[in-house]
């Protein structure tokens, strides 16, 4: 991964945010910051081939598409198998992300996935999918049920 160069910079904060709710997001964008369409695609392109960032991407509000019953659900999955049980898992309609972590004193779970759904009951037979996709190499699982939304924004850049 390489450092942001001026022109980069002045792209991830005027984009961090979101892009802009138009017709044409790229040419507003490059409006702002003096550049043309296509550098700026260009140049979000190369930040995401390079690692600088992982994707271009709608952020959906889960709750006002009615999807309010939304919980992390965590699974303790044989660790030889969690890389390929967790792409299976993440490849699923109803996750919006998926991810492994390691396991912690007292906290079983090394691989987690936000299921949503309209319903609690819902998003169990959602978890009862999950749970079979698994199989015997899930010795354990769990859901958090969602309350409110904490933070819906990515990371920040802070002024260089």
């Amino acid at each position: 991964m390489s450092a942001l160069d001026a022109i980069d910079r002045r792209l991830m904060k005027a984009t961090q945010a979101g892009l802009p709710m138009t017709a044409a997001p790229y040419a507003e964008v490059a409006g702002w910051l003096g550049l043309s369409e296509a550098e700026v695609i260009d140049r979000l392109a190369a930040m995401q081939a390079r690692g600088v960032i992982r994707r271009v991407a709608v952020a959906a509000n889960h709750y006002a598409l009615g999807l309010t019953a939304n919980g992390m659900s965590v699974w303790d999955v044989a660790d030889d198998q969690a890389v390929a049980l967790g792409q299976q898992v993440g490849a699923l309609d109803f996750v919006s992300h998926a991810y492994l972590r390691p396991r912690a004193e007292g906290w079983p779970y090394n691989l987690f996935a936000m299921l949503h759904g309209a319903t609690r009951p819902e998003v169990e037979a959602k978890r009862a999918q999950v749970a079979e996709i698994l199989g015997d190499a899930c010795r354990s699982h769990d859901i958090l049920y969602s309350t409110r939304i904490l933070k819906k924004t990515g990371m920040r850049l802070k002024e260089a």
